[in-house]
C-alpha cells in the first residue's frame, strides 16, 4: 500500500517534471546510504524531489544480554519538497514522506563457553538451537529537515548540496524466535518465555532510533 502511494506520487511528479523547462539530478551519500534525486521546480521558491537510497552493513553487536551478528539494511524511496525562503537562495526547508525499508536482521552468537545469555540466564547453544530475529519500523515515515544548495539555481549547472534532518520511524517492531530446542519440554517452555522477554528488551534497546538522523552531502547537475 505504501509503495503504491509513493509510486503514484512519484508518477505525478515525473509527469509534472516533463512539462518543466529545467530539471536536475543529484548523487548523494550519507546516513541513508548512497542515493540519487530528481529535482524540478513547482513554484518560484518551491522545488520537488523524488529519489531513492540504499546501503547495507554487516557487523557484530549486543542487544540486551545477547550477542548477535547483525545486518543493517537501509532502503528508502522519498518524495520531498524544498522551500527556498528567498528566490534562488541556497538555504531551504524540506518536508515530505518516505517509504522506509530500514531494517536489521540478526543471528545470535554463542559466547566462548558455548552459551547464550537469554534474559539473564545461561543456556547451552547446543540445546537452544537457532536463535534469530530482527527489527523493522513503520513503512510510511515523515521527514523534516533543512538544507543548503539549490540544484535549479541559474548561477551554474553544477552545485554542491547538504541535508540535515530527521526521519520519524516510529516504534520498532522486534522479532526474536528460537527453533530446534533439544532439552526437556519444561526447559524448552521456559526458554520460550525468556526469549519473549528478551525480545521486549531488544526493542527497548533500539528505541532511540525511532527518530533516524539524516545527514547527506551531494553534487547535482542542472539540465
Amino acid at each position: 500500500m505504501y509503495i503504491k502511494n509513493i509510486a503514484l506520487a512519484a508518477a505525478a511528479l515525473l509527469l509534472a517534471a516533463s512539462a518543466q523547462a529545467e530539471i536536475a539530478v543529484t548523487a548523494e551519500v550519507g546516513t541513508t546510504g548512497v542515493g540519487s534525486h530528481l529535482i524540478f521546480p513547482m513554484e518560484k521558491t518551491l522545488n520537488a524531489r523524488f529519489g531513492a537510497s540504499y546501503f547495507q552493513h554487516k557487523y557484530n553487536d549486543t542487544a540486551s544480554t545477547v550477542s548477535y551478528t547483525m545486518k543493517a539494511k537501509l532502503q528508502n524511496i522519498d518524495v520531498l519538497f524544498d522551500w527556498h525562503l528567498i528566490d534562488n537562495s541556497p538555504f531551504r526547508l524540506t518536508g515530505g514522506m518516505v517509504y522506509n525499508g530500514n531494517k536489521i536482521s540478526m543471528v545470535a552468537r554463542q559466547d566462548s563457553n558455548g552459551n547464550y545469555n537469554i534474559n539473564g540466564k545461561n543456556y547451552a547453544a547446543s540445546q537452544v538451537g537457532i536463535l534469530n530475529g530482527g527489527v523493522e519500523y513503520q513503512k510510511a515515515a515523515p521527514y523534516l529537515g533543512v538544507g543548503w544548495g539549490n540544484a535549479l539555481s541559474a548561477d551554474k549547472k553544477w552545485q554542491l548540496s547538504a541535508d540535515l534532518g530527521a526521519l520519524w520511524q516510529g516504534h520498532p517492531n522486534g522479532r526474536l524466535v528460537h527453533s530446534g530446542c533439544t532439552t526437556t519440554s519444561a526447559a524448552c517452555t521456559q526458554l520460550g518465555r525468556d526469549v519473549a522477554i528478551e525480545r521486549v528488551k531488544m526493542e527497548a534497546d533500539v528505541q532511540a532510533y525511532k527518530v533516524y538522523p539524516v545527514l547527506r552531502a551531494g553534487v547535482s547537475y542542472r539540465f
